[in-house]
């Protein structure tokens, strides 16, 4: 007997591998596949605003990127001893206003070339609900445990979301008309919107996906992060200490199901030669001193080299530089 549901998840004519150039917006679930597919060397940026959860954030942090509108002191906010921008996580927040904006501006410097010739884009939502700044409007990407009344509340319909993600699918495919995007609604449940509120939250963001999948068949795809989650990991022991978040045999198993739908059989391949190197630059001797380690580390140099000549398109200069280091 088996005792699981498995999610059948179709072959999709979406491909990629090291050479694809690609960009991941939304919630932390983005993080961790981003995560994955940076260990595995893929051309890859990651969340260059942060972690964002409702689609109307994600959908401006594109277009921000996309009209070149750099950030300037007039949209940082100061509350309770530090500097924050509205449009971005925590994480680039500071308690000196420069130090902030350094921050966010390389970021958003080295992602906003890099989306003008992006392929493919992982779009991750987190939740239908958003918050609008009350002074301007402007929907906030991140409240900074700022006062909630200074904020509206309210939650996205499906005619809003497609609506404006219709704009932002267009405007990336004015730059690259092959551009393809991979959506998938986070497995990750906004327990303080409350059990019911939560599921509401969810079937509009899964609607929404369907409707920019009917209307943009040539480049929207969805992925089943959400259904693996619920229906194949259904069980605690998928879940972190907060009953909530995935833990990481959970975030390896789906990664393993994204892999399993996304990457050609060489593609699989490399990532496993590339994983090999990697465990061996991450191993740490209890004597670096030794002839033993030295040997050790000649070794994973020369593997190294051998995988950068067989694999050009991808960059090993960090990697060489650390054994350099050692």
């Amino acid at each position: 007997m088996d005792f699981r549901t498995r999610i059948e998840i179709p072959k999709q004519d979406i491909s990629m591998n090291h050479a694809t150039r690609m960009m991941l917006f939304g919630s932390c679930f983005a993080e961790h596949i981003g995560r994955k597919l940076l260990q595995h060397k893929f051309k890859t940026e990651v969340n260059p605003f942060g972690v964002l959860y409702n689609p109307s954030s994600v959908a401006r942090s594109i277009k921000r990127l996309l009209s070149g509108t750099s950030f300037t002191e007039a949209d940082l906010l100061f509350h309770q001893g530090m500097y924050h921008s509205l449009m971005h996580h925590g994480q680039f927040s500071s308690t000196d206003k420069q130090a902030c904006l350094n921050q966010i501006s390389d970021r958003f410097a080295k992602a906003a070339e890099m989306i003008r010739s992006t392929e493919l884009y992982l779009i991750t939502f987190g939740s239908a609900y958003a918050y609008a700044w009350r002074e301007t409007g402007e929907i906030a990407g991140n409240c900074h445990k700022i006062p909630a009344d200074r904020f509206h509340r309210f939650r996205l319909t499906v005619e809003e979301i497609a609506e404006e993600w219709g704009e932002v699918i267009t405007l990336c495919r004015s730059l690259q008309p092959e551009a393809k995007f991979i959506f998938t609604v986070s497995p990750i449940r906004h327990w303080k919107d409350g059990a019911h509120e939560n599921q509401l939250s969810k079937s509009i963001l899964h609607l929404a996906i369907d409707r920019l999948q009917n209307r943009y068949r040539e480049s929207v795809r969805y992925f089943p992060a959400y259904e693996v989650m619920m229906d194949e990991l259904r069980d605690y022991r998928f879940y972190d200490e907060d009953m909530i978040h995935p833990s990481s045999l959970a975030v390896d198993y789906i990664w393993q199901r994204f892999s399993a739908t996304y990457f050609s059989d060489s593609t699989r391949q490399v990532n496993e030669e590339w994983s090999q190197i990697r465990r061996a630059l991450d191993h740490r001797p209890l004597n670096p001193v030794t002839e033993t380690y030295r040997t050790f580390v000649r070794q994973t140099a020369r593997k190294l080299e051998a995988f950068a000549m067989n694999h050009p398109e991808i960059s090993c200069e960090e990697e060489r530089a650390l054994l350099q280091i050692k």
